[in-house]
């Protein structure tokens, strides 16, 4: 039986990745985009903000254009989360709170949304963004600060002074496509434990060498319920609009929003959606 389409327009908050702008991000998601419009007619509207870290051409691992005159310097569009600091395990990310200072303000102004959609540094920003506003979490990354994590975010603290309350409800739905987890430092352990409890669905990339599908099931690993909720396309770093994952996408999309709109907790999976596999 199919899930039951939503009547209420949606409001779904897009993370592009690592070099990219809210934009460009905007411009290689309009076919995803079209098709969301589709499946949901009562409406869907996006945001796309762009990450407040300008990179420099030294930044950017992949061979760029360069229109500069010698001796200028060039000013990108490319734009990040933040910067990952070290040559091996475990990384540290050098400017996360200005990426997330940016997300809290767009959580703030243009929210609230039922969900999240990341890819690549987005895909790993929309988990961390999800565990940061499910209840309780804050009190995790206090205990976990005690044993040399970070401290909660102070821009998702409420002004209210309660601390179980955060500046924007918790999500009903967060979406990787070739995102990946914080390993290997205990730093960041505040967003995975306990584990994301908000349902998440993963795309993966069966050729993807950017992100390596160890580092993308790490992620897969921090949520709880993942099982099932793993799409794999034979393609690379990209985020697939093929006619098959975009079903897979909007069946999980309807199937958590009719349980949270009817209080359901049962987990399910793609496979018992209703998509076209």
């Amino acid at each position: 039986m199919a899930t039951p389409t939503p009547t209420r327009p949606l409001k779904i908050l897009m993370i592009h990745g690592f070099t990219q702008s809210g934009p460009n991000f905007h411009a290689k998601t309009r076919a995803l985009e079209k098709s969301l419009l589709k499946a949901f007619p009562a409406g869907v509207t996006f945001s796309f903000p762009t990450a407040p870290i300008r990179l420099a051409p030294a930044d950017i691992p992949f061979p760029a254009s360069n229109d500069a005159k010698e001796g200028e310097e060039e000013e990108t569009d490319a734009w990040a989360w933040w910067r990952r600091k070290g040559e091996s395990e475990p990384y540290r990310y050098e400017g996360l709170e200005l990426g997330l200072e940016k997300l809290a303000e767009v959580l703030k102004t243009e929210g609230p949304f039922d969900g999240v959609i990341g890819f690549s540094q987005g895909g790993a920003m929309a988990g961390m963004l999800a565990s940061l506003l499910e209840p309780g979490r804050r009190v995790a990354f206090e205990a976990l600060y005690k044993e040399g994590g970070m401290s909660f975010p102070q821009s998702f603290e409420a002004d209210t002074g309660y601390i179980e309350e955060t500046i924007h409800p918790p999500l009903k739905f967060a979406v990787s496509y070739s995102g990946f987890a914080a390993r290997g430092v205990d730093l960041y352990r505040g967003f995975y434990e306990p584990k994301i409890k908000t349902p998440m669905l993963h795309f993966i990339g069966s050729l993807d060498t950017v992100v390596e599908e160890a580092r993308s099931l790490a992620l897969v690993e921090k949520c709880e319920g993942s099982e099932g909720r793993v799409v794999y396309h034979p393609g690379g770093h990209f985020l697939t609009t093929q006619k098959t994952y975009v079903a897979a996408l909007v069946g999980f999309i309807k199937e958590v929003l009719h349980k949270a709109e009817h209080g359901e907790t049962k987990e399910e999976s793609v496979e018992d959606m209703d998509v076209p596999f």
